[in-house]
């Protein structure tokens, strides 16, 4: 098993496009995917809103992990936000999600973020075993919230 994990280029669009997809009918909310090939290209690789990695296993893409920087006024300093971590069905339990997860670790050590933050829905506890396992805390003290486009 060969694994590699690159950074995104544009050409790649399609594959974030089609990955995206994945995370979206694995967390049963398909009918909420919006971005087109075009919002993918404009706002990853043009305006640099977000940066992608992939995991491939002998050169064929299998997973990939979307994330930004944030910035925490508590720490003073930037954090690391995973947006998105997913591994195509067939290639989970090989470990790949761990190395995406570890990959983007060392990327938050190495650009001296004080945070690594991400959400993750509470019915799904294969993930939340899986961050758990890794340190991660879960902030029970915290709501999310939002304010969809029409809100704004």
């Amino acid at each position: 098993m060969n694994l590699t994990i690159k950074e995104a280029e544009k050409k790649d669009s399609s594959l974030i496009l089609n990955m995206i997809k994945g995370i979206a009918k694995y967390e049963k909310l398909e009918n909420q995917v919006e971005a087109s090939l075009d919002d993918i290209e404009q706002s990853i690789f043009e305006q640099k809103d977000a940066h992608v990695i992939i995991a491939y296993l002998d050169e064929k893409p299998v997973g990939f992990a979307l994330y930004f920087y944030n910035y925490s006024t508590f720490k003073g300093r930037k954090g690391l936000y995973l947006e998105d971590l997913f591994v195509y069905e067939n290639y989970r339990h090989l470990g790949i999600g761990n190395q995406l997860f570890e990959f983007l670790r060392r990327k938050a050590k190495h650009n001296d973020c004080g945070r690594m933050e991400w959400v993750c829905l509470d019915w799904n506890q294969k993930a939340i075993d899986f961050y758990t396992k890794k340190g991660a805390k879960a902030m029970k003290d915290w709501t999310l919230f939002r304010l969809d486009e029409n809100s704004l």
